[in-house]
C-alpha cells in the first residue's frame, strides 16, 4: 500500500495547486489564531474551491468553539476535520464530517488507549510534543514510541523533510505522512522545489 501525503499549513492558492500537481493526496488549512499558518474563512473558502476531485481538504482546529467549527464547515468545502487540541471523542464526532485526531507523542503517551478512545476517528495523526505548542514545531519525536500494531491508521507528522521521510516510511510504514514546515520558504509560504523533493522521497520506496 502506498503512503499518502498531506501538505499542511497552506495559506496560498498557488501553494495548494503546487501540492496537488506534485501528487499530494490532501492539503491542510489551519483555523487557529495562534498559528503563523492560520487562514481566514474567506481565504480558506477561496483555496478549497480550487482543489480538484479526489484531493482531500482538511480543516485543522485546536480547542475551537463549536459555533466556529460549524461556521467554517458551512462556508468552506472541507472533506475532513483534524482536531489538534484536547477535544474529547464525543466532541470530535459531533460534526457532519469525518475526523482525524492529532496526538502529541511523549514517552508516557498511551497510543493504544488513544486508538480505543477515538474509535470513530479515521486515523491518528502522531506529532511531536513541545510544551505549550499545539503542533507545527518542526521537531521529530522518537518513532520507537509508536506501537507496532495500532487499531487505527497512523499519519506520521513532526519534523518531516525530504531528508528523513524515506527513512520514516521504511521504519514506521505509516498510512500517510504530514508535512508543513519541511516544505516551506517561510512559515505559511511553501517552496515548490521542496514539495517536489519531498514527494520524490515518499515514492522512492
Amino acid at each position: 500500500m502506498r503512503t499518502r501525503v498531506k501538505i499542511c499549513g497552506i495559506t496560498r492558492t498557488e501553494d495548494a495547486l503546487t501540492a496537488v500537481a506534485q501528487g499530494a493526496d490532501a492539503i491542510g488549512l489551519v483555523f487557529f489564531d495562534s498559528s503563523p499558518r492560520n487562514v481566514s474563512i474567506s481565504l480558506a473558502a477561496e483555496i478549497a474551491s480550487q482543489i480538484p476531485a479526489f484531493v482531500t481538504v482538511v480543516g485543522l482546529f485546536v480547542n475551537a468553539e463549536p459555533h466556529f467549527i460549524k461556521e467554517v464547515i458551512s462556508k468552506v468545502k472541507l472533506d475532513l476535520l483534524q482536531f489538534h487540541g484536547d477535544e474529547t471523542p464525543t466532541e470530535c464526532a459531533s460534526y457532519s464530517l469525518p475526523f482525524i485526531k492529532a496526538i502529541r507523542v511523549k514517552p508516557d503517551t498511551n497510543l493504544v488507549q488513544y486508538a480505543q478512545d477515538f474509535y470513530f476517528a479515521k486515523a491518528l495523526l502522531l506529532d511531536a510534543y513541545t510544551e505549550g505548542m499545539a503542533g507545527g514545531t518542526g521537531h521529530v519525536f522518537d518513532w520507537n514510541l509508536i506501537p507496532k500494531q495500532l487499531t487505527k491508521p497512523v499519519i506520521l507528522a513532526g519534523g518531516l523533510t525530504a531528508d528523513n521521510v524515506a527513512d520514516a516510511i521504511v521504519q514506521i510504514n505509516p498510512y500517510a505522512v504530514d508535512v508543513s514546515g519541511g516544505v516551506e520558504l517561510s512559515k505559511g509560504i511553501k517552496d515548490a522545489a521542496k514539495i517536489a523533493a519531498f514527494m520524490r522521497q515518499v515514492y522512492k520506496k
